[in-house]
């Protein structure tokens, strides 16, 4: 990754909104799930939604003062400057069929209480994890669980993630069953973002493919 500071701002690729002359095929599409992007401050999930929405993204983000000072942890991101108030939206066309609204949630604390809000009628999350900050993660694996919404995990790889710890050691450390994917990304490269998505798609399907059979 170019840069070590947490959400960093979005290189925006060719492909970032829909290409010229193409309308996106959201009006068209059957099916619409409502996807929650989760995780810690400053992890990187304004920078997915970002990356990956092919309209321009709604995002609530406002300069960080001293009054957040004692208030907002910020850790290992000190050069973050600005922070997410309420929520990022967004929207990505996977097929002619299939479109996702994503939902960025606040990462610090004093607003976890949006997160049952946003939650309500959510088919899936994405928790992004920092390596560096892997405590930050639990609170979010906590509530999924919690409203018993599937999520997967991907980790958003930092440049000063001198460590590198492997995917078998971090699901370990966060005590994630086999049955949750787990996954590497770079929040800022939309082909990276798209397959986190997909990958989310496809465990609801086999939930719901399991769910069926179960029945």
């Amino acid at each position: 990754m170019g840069s070590a500071t947490s959400d960093p701002p979005a290189a925006a690729p060719p492909d970032a909104t829909a290409p010229s002359g193409r309308k996106p095929l959201t009006d068209a599409a059957e099916t619409g799930l409502k996807i929650v992007v989760v995780g810690g401050f400053g992890v990187g999930k304004t920078t997915l939604v970002r990356s990956v929405s092919e309209i321009r993204p709604l995002n609530t983000e406002e300069v960080m003062t001293q009054a957040g000072v004692g208030v907002d942890e910020t850790g290992s991101v000190t050069a973050k400057t600005t922070t997410t108030v309420a929520f990022d939206f967004g929207r990505i066309s996977l097929n002619d069929r299939m479109v996702l609204y994503l939902f960025g949630a606040p990462g610090q604390e004093r607003f976890w209480f949006l997160w049952d809000r946003l939650f309500s009628g959510t088919l899936g999350a994405v928790v992004l994890v920092d390596t560096r900050r892997m405590d930050d993660s639990w609170y979010a694996i906590d509530r999924l669980e919690h409203h018993r919404t599937p999520f997967v995990v991907a980790v958003n790889r930092f440049d000063d993630d001198t460590a590198r710890h492997s995917l078998d050691e971090i699901r370990q450390a966060l005590a994630l069953p086999d049955h949750v994917p787990l996954i590497d990304c770079d929040a800022r490269v939309r082909t990276s973002g798209k397959t986190v998505l997909v990958t989310l798609v496809d465990h609801l399907y086999q939930l719901a493919l399991a769910q069926e059979s179960a029945s």
